[in-house]
């Protein structure tokens, strides 16, 4: 059975799942709509080798929730709250998501979101609550010191529009 875990940042929450493990294999239930009241528009699957840093990505127009699972391996999530009239303005959440302790996590819009993979293969679904609104990504960057964040791995490989991305004072 899925539990859903609140966190001290309005709508974003941690869900838990269950996995069922036999000689056979598993089999693990990730997402249920009506328990997180939320309708997908579509899914978007990556694939990351250790220490790829990817984020933190967000779109002002057409803001997307997101809801994050490990299939495969294990990563540092992070979501950054750039909601204006938000308690929790300018700071980050996170958490290790990965396929064996079936966390998966639920994203409100209006945040920016991005992960670190810490293993050797790391497959990570997402679904969205909005489509990709191409010339409307953005990025926060995220070495900017006022959000906080210990990414766990040194040097990460990034992408040049990540490593140039705004900070926080400039949004």
């Amino acid at each position: 059975m899925i539990k859903i875990i609140k966190t001290k940042f309005k709508g974003l929450i941690i869900i838990k799942g269950k996995l069922f493990d036999d000689s056979r294999g598993y089999l693990r239930e990730i997402l249920i709509e009506k328990k997180i009241k939320q309708k997908f528009k579509f899914q978007i699957i990556s694939k990351s080798k250790k220490n790829v840093l990817r984020g933190l990505h967000f779109q002002f127009k057409k803001p997307q929730g997101k809801f994050i699972s490990v299939i495969k391996g294990k990563i540092f999530d992070v979501a950054v709250d750039l909601r204006k009239n938000s308690k929790t303005y300018g700071k980050h959440f996170s958490l290790l998501l990965s396929d064996k302790n079936c966390k998966s996590v639920y994203i409100p819009p209006g945040f920016a979101h991005g992960f670190q993979s810490l293993e050797k293969e790391n497959i990570v679904c997402y679904s969205c609550t909005e489509y990709r609104s191409k010339g409307n990504e953005h990025g926060l960057n995220y070495k900017d010191k006022s959000l906080n964040i210990k990414w766990p791995l040194l040097n990460p490989i990034i992408t040049e529009k990540d490593q140039n991305a705004n900070f926080l004072k400039d949004l």
